[in-house]
């Protein structure tokens, strides 16, 4: 590793563009093919069809093609077989698993050829993404977490798995107006079941218990998915199947998946990748030591030839293979500008524009070299990416709720000071002219507007903390921190943006105050569905949003001049403000609107007002008669429950209020 020092010319000579690497499998035959440049002789090992074998049953010369392409065909059926490899540099050598296997045994090694065809599950071959929606509602979720707990209602085999969301629960205690699992999803009204990362992934025992956990940030095998979510880590066929039965029985539910994919680092820097190129696959420093932007201590060099195409290659893989809807980038400021820009173009040209959504974290955890000429995915340089490339906006996170990692310092809804132009400017996802810093986006649809995420404390905890201290009763009904909760949602659920919420939010999940729990006990991770009953006020008031957000042209307009929708704004005292949003069609727009509801059902204009102070505020509404659609209690009120107003409007402490335009005075 020391020894090799990385050029572009390096990449002009042994580079290779092929789509062919891996090993392609048919009924009549195996292609086997690596890039090992450094190589002087590689050797393949095949074993039989039983993971574990310490000898292979053959062990086969490759032979050196085109730009270090290591090649080797069998003919016959090897599906079900494993295998790894042998590289042989300077007389001495080293095993490894495929970087591009499909397949793989137990722990992730050894790697397995894969008939992918004999892998599909029944009607895999007609399953089809749900319509694209109108607007994004992006559910973050655990496969873990969301079948673990017994009240799941899910069987005791499939808990934790991916076997999990293809059966229909009876709901909580069999009651099917509480519904749990599949159907509550079904209920809630998501769009997108945002996955946290289900390649194969290191650091647990896939054949050990239930009773591990770990969020999956630790890739090993790219392109295959965890064993651990499987009900057989004995056969690597199982997993394939099961993990396209969860995809397909999400679709069938009419919900689109994303994938949370972690192409920044390796596990550790002993990968597959670094095995078959030593020195090539990692960023280092100029004193040749580890880069650690991703504080793994392995960062992957991306901006070079062959890891931007090895991403590309996998990103390409899961959504063809695997019918996948989306891709989240973990910690996207250590890739490139001109990767995830490609990777926008390339699955733009294969699926449709926009088809595939794609996000991602736009930091890293500490300053990483970037190869010459490439410009990191930064939030900084949001404007060099592509427009549909969103990231996730930590200033509306912040400014709702207050410091990320201080569990004390509060944000505008729990008591936070000064915030309320900063509330304003996420509106339109910091797109107006006090928006004109180094951070501004090329149009809303680069904004993922959230509150929580896996990531540091949910949201119920954060505020228990900040308005109760750290050793308050995580479990107690606080009336504050539910009206303080419901006042966090109905901001950003009126943010122009693209939507996105923590699993269980939306019933005040917590997990006790531990603001990081990516190797935690389960049962402190799981969904809690028995929240869902005790917080039914909560869910309800999400699930209203929900409805109503969809029905909101002015807020779902993701075009670069959505920001021209905001008719005006006002800071009306110290933690109170409000805004008046042209709300028409975009079919609308050029054209006379309706002067009743028309076809958004809720007015061509929408006045929104936050009040996150301590007492009432009396509101000047702006001329006409409004209907209140949405307020502190309730959300999504249907024609008949309207209420007419007109003058002025009473908005009760912490809480808020939408109002749609009825017809003129």
């Amino acid at each position: 590793m020391d020894r090799f020092q990385y050029s572009r010319e390096f990449d002009d000579l042994y580079a290779y563009d092929g789509k062919d690497l891996g090993a392609a499998c048919t009924p009549l035959g195996t292609d086997f093919r690596l890039w090992a440049p450094f190589a002087d002789r590689v050797e393949l090992c095949l074993y039989g069809e039983e993971a574990g074998q310490a000898q292979p049953l053959r062990v086969l010369d490759m032979e050196k093609g085109r730009r270090s392409v290591w090649s080797r065909r069998l003919e016959g059926d090897y599906h079900g077989y494993y295998y790894d490899y042998r590289i042989w540099t300077n007389g001495e050598s080293l095993r490894t698993a495929d970087p591009y296997a499909v397949g793989c045994g137990s722990n992730g090694y050894p790697s397995m050829v894969v008939d992918l065809r004999r892998t599909d599950p029944e009607g895999f071959d007609a399953d089809r993404a749900p319509a694209r929606p109108r607007e994004n509602i992006i559910y973050e979720l655990h496969i873990k977490d969301f079948s673990h707990d017994p009240d799941s209602g899910v069987p005791q085999a499939y808990r934790g798995k991916y076997k999990a969301f293809t059966v229909e629960t009876g709901g909580l205690n069999g009651n099917d107006s509480h519904p749990t699992g599949m159907a509550y999803l079904k209920e809630l009204g998501v769009t997108h079941v945002h996955l946290l990362p289900f390649f194969d992934y290191g650091w647990l025992d896939e054949e050990g218990g239930g009773e591990q956990f770990n969020w999956g940030y630790d890739p090993v095998n790219y392109n295959v998915p965890e064993g651990s979510y499987a009900t057989d880590v004995s056969d690597g066929i199982v997993r394939i199947r099961e993990c396209k039965e969860m995809i397909q029985a999400l679709h069938r539910a009419g919900i689109r998946v994303i994938m949370d994919v972690v192409y920044n680092h390796t596990q550790d820097a002993d990968s597959w990748l670094e095995r078959t190129a030593p020195g090539y696959y990692c960023r280092r420093l100029e004193d040749g030591s580890l880069s650690n932007g991703s504080a793994c201590g392995s960062d992957m060099a991306i901006g070079r030839k062959m890891v931007d195409n090895y991403i590309m290659d996998s990103v390409l893989y899961w959504a063809r293979e695997y019918h996948l809807d989306g891709f989240r980038f973990d910690l996207m400021g250590l890739m490139t500008v001109e990767l995830v820009n490609r990777i926008r173009r390339e699955l733009d040209r294969e699926f449709g524009l926009g088809e595939k959504l794609l996000y991602g974290e736009p930091w890293a955890a500490a300053d990483s070299p970037m190869e010459k000429d490439t410009r990191a995915a930064l939030k900084k340089n949001i404007q060099y990416l592509d427009e549909g490339v969103a990231m996730f906006c930590d200033d509306t996170r912040d400014a709702i709720k207050g410091h990320v990692f201080y569990e004390e310092e509060p944000g505008f809804v729990n008591g936070g000071k000064g915030l309320e132009e900063k509330v304003l400017q996420a509106v339109t996802a910091w797109r107006g002219e006090t928006g004109q810093g180094r951070f501004r986006p090329r149009s809303c649809s680069q904004i993922i507007n959230y509150v929580s995420s896996h990531d540091n404390f949910t949201l119920w905890d954060k505020l228990v903390m900040s308005l109760h201290g750290r050793e308050a009763d995580f479990a107690s009904p606080y009336d504050d921190v539910l009206s303080a909760n419901k006042l966090a949602a109905l901001i950003y659920f009126t943010c122009q943006g693209n939507l996105f919420l923590q699993a269980g939010e939306e019933f005040g999940r917590t997990k006790l105050g531990e603001g990081n729990s990516y190797r935690s006990d389960p049962g402190l991770n799981m969904l809690r569905w028995r929240q869902t009953l005790e917080q039914q006020e909560l869910v309800d008031y999400y699930r209203g949003l929900i409805r109503l957000r969809k029905r909101l042209p002015g807020l779902c307009d993701k075009s670069g001049g959505a920001v021209a929708r905001l008719l005006e704004k006002q800071v009306i005292r110290p933690g109170v403000v409000a805004f008046c949003m042209d709300n028409r069609p975009e079919e609308a727009l050029a054209g006379a609107a309706e002067e009743t509801f028309g076809s958004s059902d809720c007015g061509d204009k929408l006045f929104v007002v936050y009040n996150a102070s301590c007492s009432e505020a009396q509101i000047g509404l702006p001329p006409g008669i409004w209907a209140v659609l949405a307020d502190g209690q309730r959300t999504d009120y249907d024609r008949e429950a309207r209420t007419a107003w007109r003058g002025t409007y009473s908005v009760p402490a912490c809480s808020g209020v939408i109002l749609g335009y009825w017809r003129e005075d």
